[in-house]
C-alpha cells in the first residue's frame, strides 16, 4: 500500500496525509466532507415507505409501540435511538424489551413475544434483529401485534412475514450502502418518518416541535463503530457527526457518564476511542446479565443518574476482563495443544464446560488473530445445547458458509446467522464432534490447505518530521478510522533503547528510528498474550500507528506496536 505520487486533487494535504488517503481510494477532497448533507437519502430503502406509514398510523393512533431490542452495543444504541426519537415525535406509549441472551437467546423468538405479550403492545419494532424471526413474527402476529423489522443482518432463504421489512440487505434492495449497521437502519426510518410527518402537517397539528435528530449521532455513531461495520463514506458521514457532537459536549449524558467511569472526557475522542472505551462498557451489560442497563444509561436525561448506571456498568466490564482473560488462557492452552500434532487444523473449534456464553465472542477474536485461522469458540447454555460464536478471515464468508453447513447437514446446526465475518450458531452437545470435523472440512473445500496468513498493509515509512505531537494530533482527527477504513500503520526499522514489562501483559519499549534522532516511547498492548518475551535484539522492523499518549496532562507521540520482527 506504498503510495509515494501525491494527487494534485488533494493539494493543500498534509503530504504523508495525502498519501494514506491515497491507499484508502481517496481521490479528491469532496470524499472528506462529511456534511450531513452528504447522507445518503432513505427513499431507496426498500420498504421504507410502508414503515413510514405504519409508524404514522400508530402515531395518529396513540398506539403501544415496543422495541425488540439486541444484546450488544449497536442493538442498545438503536433500540435508544428510537425510543428517543418516537418520544419527541409525540408518541405517548413507547417503550422497550430486551431478550435476557441467557434465558431466551437472540432476536424475537416465540419466547420472548410470549413476554412482550404482558405488556400488551399494537406494534412490534426489532432493532438490529428480526430478519431471522421466522417463528418469532409468526406469533406476534397471531397474537394480533404488527410487527415492523430494521435489521441490517444478511437474511436467510427465507424472510418472516412481518408487516414490513426494512433491511438494506434485502435481495434487490436498491439502498447503495449496505454497511449501514442497526442503529443505521432505524436512524434512517426515523429520517422518512419525520419527513412524512412533516409533509402531513404531523408537528403543527400535534403541537408537537419537530425533533432535530442530528441530537442522536452520537448514539449512532458509537453503534456504528462499536458493531465494527465497514466505514464506507456515509456511515464515516454519521460517524464523523456523531464524533463532533460529543468532542464539543453536546452528547446524551449516559455517553458522558461512561467517559467518566473510564477516566476520560468527551474532548478529542476519536472513533478508536468509542470502540475500545464506550462500546466494551455497554457491551459488558449484555455480556453478563442484561442489556437493559446499558439502554437505561442511554436514555437517561439525567447525568448523575446515568453516572450511577454507568459506574455498573464499569464493574460488569471489570468482571468481564477478568472471565475473558481466564478464557483467553484456557483457549490459547488448547491451540498449544493442537500444534503438538504438526499442522494447526485449517479451522479452529473450541470448547470447555466452565466458559461463559457472554465471552466467546471476544475469545474467538483472538483465536483467529493468534492462528490466522477462522475460529469458533463454544459455551453450553445447560440444557445440553451450545451456543458459539463464529468469527472469520478474509477471503471467508462464514455466514455463507455455516448455511452451506445447514443445507449439507440439516440435522447439524439448530440455529445461525450473522455477516461475512462474523456469525452466532447453536447445536446440540452431542454433536460438537461431528460438527468440528464438517466445520473444517468445509473450511479446506473453500480455501485449500495453504495456510496463508493474514497480511498487515503498512502505510510505508514514517519520516523523523512526522514523528511529532502535531502530527499525532492530525491522525487522530483525519479519521474517521474503521473497518476497511483503516487507521494508519506505518513499518521502519528501529534501534532499541530499552524494554520492559508493563501490567504483566504489555510490552513497553524505547526505541530510535534506524539512522534517525528522535527517541520514541512505544508499548504492544497485550504483548504477552500471544507472545514470549521477545530474544534481545539492537534492531527492530516495527510495524506501529502514531499515537498521542496523554499522561498527566503530558501529551506525547507515542508508537502503538502492530508487530515486531528482530533484525
Amino acid at each position: 500500500m506504498r503510495r509515494t505520487r501525491r494527487d494534485a486533487r488533494l493539494a493543500g494535504l498534509h503530504p504523508t496525509l495525502a498519501r494514506i488517503y491515497q491507499g484508502r481510494h481517496i481521490t479528491s477532497l469532496d470524499q472528506l466532507d462529511y456534511s450531513l448533507s452528504h447522507l445518503l437519502p432513505p427513499l431507496s430503502l426498500t420498504g421504507i415507505g410502508a414503515a413510514t406509514e405504519l409508524l404514522e398510523q400508530a402515531l395518529d393512533a396513540d398506539a403501544h409501540i415496543l422495541f425488540i431490542g439486541d444484546f450488544d452495543a449497536d442493538g442498545a444504541t438503536a433500540c435508544a435511538v428510537g425510543v428517543l426519537a418516537l418520544r419527541r415525535m409525540g408518541a405517548k406509549h413507547v417503550s422497550y424489551l430486551v431478550p435476557n441472551r441467557f434465558e431466551y437467546g437472540y432476536g424475537l423468538s416465540p419466547e420472548i413475544v410470549g413476554v412482550a405479550a404482558s405488556q400488551q403492545p399494537d406494534i412490534l419494532i426489532t432493532v438490529d434483529n428480526g430478519i431471522a424471526s421466522i417463528d418469532g413474527v409468526g406469533a406476534a402476529q397471531e397474537l394480533g401485534m404488527s410487527v415492523l423489522i430494521t435489521d441490517h443482518h444478511l437474511p436467510g432463504p427465507q424472510l418472516p412475514t412481518a408487516d414490513v421489512i426494512v433491511n438494506p440487505n434485502l435481495p434487490g434492495d436498491a439502498f447503495p450502502s449496505k454497511a449501514l449497521a442497526g442503529v443505521g437502519v432505524i436512524f434512517y426510518v426515523l429520517m422518512a418518518l419525520r419527513s412524512r410527518l412533516r409533509a402531513l402537517d404531523w408537528f403543527s397539528r400535534r403541537g408537537v416541535q419537530e425533533p432535530n435528530l442530528a441530537e442522536l449521532l452520537d448514539l449512532v455513531a458509537v453503534g456504528t463503530v462499536a458493531d465494527l461495520v465497514p466505514l464506507d463514506y456515509n456511515n464515516r458521514v454519521l460517524v464523523a457527526q456523531g464524533l463532533a457532537r460529543i468532542n464539543a459536549g453536546r452528547c446524551r449524558p449516559g455517553i458522558k457518564a461512561i467517559l467518566e467511569t473510564a477516566n476520560r472526557t468527551h474532548q478529542g475522542l476519536s472513533a478508536r476511542d468509542l470502540g475500545f472505551v464506550v462500546g466494551p462498557r455497554l457491551n459488558a451489560a449484555g455480556r453478563l446479565e442484561d442489556m437493559s442497563h446499558g439502554i437505561a444509561c442511554l436514555l437517561a436525561d439525567d447525568l448523575d443518574q446515568a453516572r450511577a448506571i454507568a459506574e455498573k456498568l464499569q464493574k460488569l466490564n471489570q468482571e468481564r476482563r477478568e472471565i475473558e482473560s481466564t478464557m483467553q488462557q484456557q483457549a490459547h492452552d488448547i491451540v498449544s495443544e493442537l500444534h503438538l500434532d504438526g499442522a494447526l487444523p485449517m479451522a479452529i473449534c473450541l470448547y470447555n464446560d466452565a466458559w461463559h456464553q457472554g465471552i466467546v465472542g471476544l475469545v474467538a477474536s483472538r483465536v483467529r488473530e493468534r492462528t490466522g485461522r477462522p475460529a469458533i469458540v463454544f459455551a453450553q447454555d445447560g440444557h445440553g445445547v451450545l451456543k458459539g460464536s463464529a468469527r472469520s478471515i478474509d477471503g471467508l464468508h462464514i455466514k455463507d458458509l455455516l448455511e452451506g453447513i445447514s443445507t449439507r447437514h440439516p440435522d447439524l446446526v439448530k440455529k445461525f446467522g450473522g455477516h461475512a465475518m462474523a456469525a452466532g450458531l447453536s447445536l446440540e452437545m452431542t454433536m460438537l464432534d461431528t460438527f468440528r470435523h464438517v466445520f473444517e472440512k468445509s473450511v479446506v473445500e473453500e480455501l485449500g490447505r495453504d495456510n496463508k496468513p493474514e497480511s498487515l498493509f503498512s502505510d510505508g515509512s514514517l519520516n523523523d518530521d512526522d514523528m511529532n505531537i502535531e502530527f499525532a494530533e492530525l491522525l487522530r482527527t483525519a479519521g474517521p478510522w474503521g473497518q476497511q477504513f483503516p487507521e494508519p500503520i506505518f513499518d521502519d526499522q528501529f534501534e532499541l533503547i530499552e524494554q520492559r514489562t508493563v501490567g504483566y501483559r504489555h510490552l513497553k519499549l524505547r526505541v530510535r528510528r534506524t539512522r534517525g534522532k528522535k527517541i520514541l516511547d512505544a508499548i504492544a498492548f497485550g504483548y504477552f498474550d500471544n507472545h514470549p518475551a521477545p530474544p534481545p535484539a539492537a534492531s527492530l522492523h516495527l510495524a506501529y500507528r502514531l499515537d498521542v499518549n496523554d499522561y498527566r496532562g503530558i501529551r506525547a507521540p507515542q508508537l502503538i506496536i502492530e508487530h515486531i520482527e528482530a533484525c
